[in-house]
């Protein structure tokens, strides 16, 4: 039985987890030149609470890497992704992190006045905006991938039947 198309049927980009691999890498690596710029062009630091160990900072990044790989393979195992998700994704990311920055910081011992100044910090000094665009990007970017239609590459001699 023919599939109708005389092509074949069309070709698929990669696979949900090569682009999900790439999304996450990506976000993990463009998260941490972002944060890292923008502490330097600042000349502030990204957390600076009196109190505040560096745990809180490293727990709150690891559960945004965790929560947005979740939420990109989400994504990528829907056929149409839309724009719309691709900014939930950066969204749930973020709220992701500053809660589980307060949320180290109080279990930590840093007071709920300190865990709150803390998370504050984040949404107001702009790390919080840094971080949802390089989420967006980085989940863009793996829809773009998952979505290619390139197909493999032929020799010129393989593609005499498209003429």
């Amino acid at each position: 039985m023919s599939s109708g198309d005389p092509h074949g049927t069309a070709p698929e980009g990669v696979s949900v987890a090569l682009a999900a691999v790439v999304g996450i890498a990506c976000f993990g690596a463009f998260g941490l030149l972002g944060l890292g710029m923008l502490s330097y062009f600042s000349d502030t630091d990204i957390l600076a609470v009196e109190g505040l160990t560096l745990w809180p900072g490293i727990i709150g990044m690891l559960v945004a890497i965790a929560v947005f790989a979740g939420m990109l393979i989400a994504v990528l195992r829907r056929r149409s992704s839309r724009l719309a998700s691709i900014l939930a994704v950066g969204l749930v990311t973020v709220v992701a992190h500053v809660a589980a920055v307060w949320v180290s910081a109080v279990i930590g011992g840093a007071g709920l006045a300190h865990a709150s100044v803390a998370g504050s910090q984040l949404i107001v000094r702009g790390s919080s905006l840094v971080l949802f665009a390089v989420a967006a990007l980085a989940a863009g970017i793996a829809v773009a991938l998952r979505r290619a239609r390139g197909g493999t590459p032929k020799w010129p001699w393989e593609r005499d039947d498209e003429f």
